[in-house]
């Protein structure tokens, strides 16, 4: 099939959908032909500027034949023809495979790995860089857990973020990250070196995935705070275990038992959707497993050398010597080299 023949397929459901949608139907099927319709808007806009490109250069093909207009024809097609270039280029990648939770929204997890305090005071400082990015980006960064240690690291963290193409940029961030620096509690002046899991899903609706209440056990019991202080009175802390997968979680952060098992409802309805994922995406299912891994220190996805300055990416071997840039929340030079990359791999692959 040309390429040609492709754009007209794309262009069609795409009327498809438009009429589908006009047509009157609710519910499930209204949200999945939006969602579809949605994902066709872009490329159907890159669709159409390359059409209108290509007849305009035709035009003044024609044009060259009149001496009087021959000069200006070819200025024009000049302009056009790099045009052209760039809209191919466009269209190719709007073209590639989506990933289906690339637009939604996402949640953050972070937790400390091998290094004992000093990689909960880096988690802390991770955690910190990511919502700064998000404030970046116009994001809105809620926190759902926060538990911090006694000497102000984290033990474990989870944030929504939430906006347009969270989870398309997020998602290269899940992995071991490794630091090398002087711990503050370090006498001798000595370079350790700890890691981070960074875990990113995207938000998960109900219509994604559906939870039987009876496949569920809720415990409640009273929260407490670091060093046991802050103890809540009532049982407002609540433990969801979701029994067919195993998968488990906490939530202590609110005062409210109804919020807490809302927010842990929000964690659990995202990693049960990111398990149906991975199994529908074995590859990418084994590709992130062995990013995240158990947390040893000989796996990892970037390194953070304070002492050198630099941040290093491993996939793609990228290194900046700007590590205090980085940590500020500007992660957008290493994330759109991860995203190019990625691009590269499945223009070549698709053979467009």
């Amino acid at each position: 099939m040309s390429l040609h023949e492709r754009l007209d397929r794309i262009v069609a459901r795409s009327e498809e959908l438009e009429a589908l949608l006009s047509s009157g139907i609710t519910g499930d099927d209204f949200i999945r032909a939006s969602r579809e319709y949605a994902e066709t808007e872009e490329i159907v806009r890159k669709i159409q500027a390359l059409r209108t490109a290509e007849q305009q250069i035709g035009e003044a093909e024609i044009l060259l034949v009149d001496p009087d207009m021959k000069d200006l024809a070819r200025a024009e097609l000049d302009t056009l023809r790099g045009e052209l270039d760039s809209l191919h280029h466009d269209v190719r990648i709007a073209m590639l495979p989506k990933d289906s939770a690339d637009e939604r929204s996402a949640i953050l997890e972070i937790r400390p790995a091998a290094g004992g305090d000093e990689a909960g005071l880096f988690a802390s400082e991770l955690f910190d860089a990511y919502r700064r990015y998000a404030d970046m980006q116009g994001w809105r960064f809620e926190i759902l857990e926060y538990d911090e240690s006694e000497l102000g690291g984290l033990r474990e963290a989870s944030a929504t973020i939430t906006g347009a193409g969270v989870f398309a940029r997020l998602k290269y961030e899940s992995g071991v990250h490794r630091v090398q620096r002087v711990p503050a509690t370090e006498s001798q002046g000595r370079i350790h070196t700890s890691t981070v899991t960074v875990a990113v899903l995207p938000e998960a609706e109900e219509v994604d995935v559906h939870i039987d209440e009876t496949d569920l056990r809720i415990d409640v019991y009273r929260a407490s705070g670091a060093g046991g202080q802050h103890v809540n009175k009532t049982e407002s802390a609540v433990r969801i275990t979701h029994m067919p997968s195993g998968i488990v979680v906490t939530m202590q952060e609110e005062k409210s038992q109804h919020k807490n098992k809302a927010k842990a409802m929000k964690i659990l309805r995202a990693r049960l959707y990111e398990q149906e994922r991975a199994a529908a995406h074995e590859a990418r299912a084994s590709d992130r497993r062995s990013q995240i891994g158990t947390g040893d220190r000989s796996e990892r996805i970037r390194t953070y050398n304070f002492p050198q300055g630099r941040v290093t990416d491993h996939r793609i071997g990228l290194t900046l010597h700007k590590i205090d840039r980085v940590m500020l929340g500007e992660f957008d030079e290493v994330i759109n080299a991860l995203i190019q990359e990625n691009q590269a791999a499945l223009l070549a692959a698709e053979n467009l």
